[in-house]
């Protein structure tokens, strides 16, 4: 008899436990519920890292014009891929950074690089900056794109479902494109331009989160301009969904496109530059 109610009062003792941890030892008030993970979104992270896998398709359109030379000369426009045999897919990884400053400031941190190389025969001569490279020999070609940006969002938006925000963002781009050919007689023909600029655009962020474990994110960022001899636009698209595997880690999906025109008509390095890149991203997400 005693060992039942030994029992019976180790049970109810058990029981009662948890009624007396969730009240305030003093004053006897129940205890306001703490967070559960299940609350943890991207709406509510103050930091993160996303280490992606990236697999685009990219399309180039370039022309790179003689220096002082006549009005009205023009380097020859080239595809990249169809023309300098470039690769059209890659498969590439890239990385980003978010820090939440208080509740609805957010500084976002990019960087990527898409480096290729290619050979073909030239179908036609191919004047490019100051040489002209013949047709019929085999080509050399390299093209180093690299893309770093740095995006501030204030989030006039901000619920437990939604956020919304937008502000400004700086993209610093660089492009490097090389031609080499061996012609007759052991002459080589070597020819490099580099182009660098930062682009400021508009950026427009949103995040839904559908439920405890899946969220939604979509942002893009968007700029036109006309400056001394120089006009050109960008765009920067991305979506995603996301799986929160537990409170600090996420397994997603998305879709990444950037584009943008460049023309230069004047200065040390006059053409045009057409860049796309778009293509699906599978990443891991590390946040707190």
């Amino acid at each position: 008899m005693r060992i039942l109610i030994t029992a019976a009062a180790l049970s109810l003792a058990l029981n009662a436990a948890p009624a007396f941890a969730d009240r305030d030892p003093q004053s006897g008030a129940p205890k306001a519920p703490k967070k559960r993970d299940a609350d943890s979104s991207p709406i509510t992270d103050h930091f993160y890292a996303r280490i992606s896998w990236y697999g685009p398709s990219l399309r180039t359109n370039l022309r790179a014009d003689p220096t002082n030379a006549p009005a009205g000369t023009t380097g020859t426009s080239l595809n990249g891929e169809n023309d300098l045999g470039l690769p059209g897919r890659l498969n590439k990884g890239r990385v980003e950074f978010m820090f939440r400053l208080r509740d609805r400031n957010k500084v976002r941190i990019d960087y990527f690089e898409a480096d290729r190389s290619g050979s073909a025969v030239l179908n036609n001569p191919v004047v490019f900056n100051n040489q002209t490279f013949l047709a019929g020999l085999a080509t050399q070609s390299e093209l180093d794109w690299k893309q770093f940006s740095i995006t501030y969002t204030y989030s006039f938006i901000r619920n437990s479902r939604f956020e919304v925000g937008s502000g400004i963002g700086i993209y610093f781009l660089q492009a490097d494109a090389t031609l080499t050919q061996a012609q007759p007689f052991a002459i080589s023909l070597h020819q490099e331009v580099s182009a660098a600029t930062p682009f400021p655009a508009l950026p427009l962020d949103l995040t839904w989160r559908i439920s405890s474990r899946w969220s939604a994110t979509a942002r893009g960022a968007y700029l036109k301009a006309t400056v001394s001899g120089f006009r050109g636009w960008y765009a920067d698209l991305h979506e995603d969904l996301q799986y929160r595997w537990n409170p600090n880690l996420a397994l997603g999906i998305g879709y990444t496109s950037t584009r943008t025109s460049l023309n230069r008509s004047g200065g040390s390095t006059p053409g045009y530059f057409g860049f796309s890149i778009s293509g699906p991203e599978a990443f891991v997400r590390l946040s707190f």
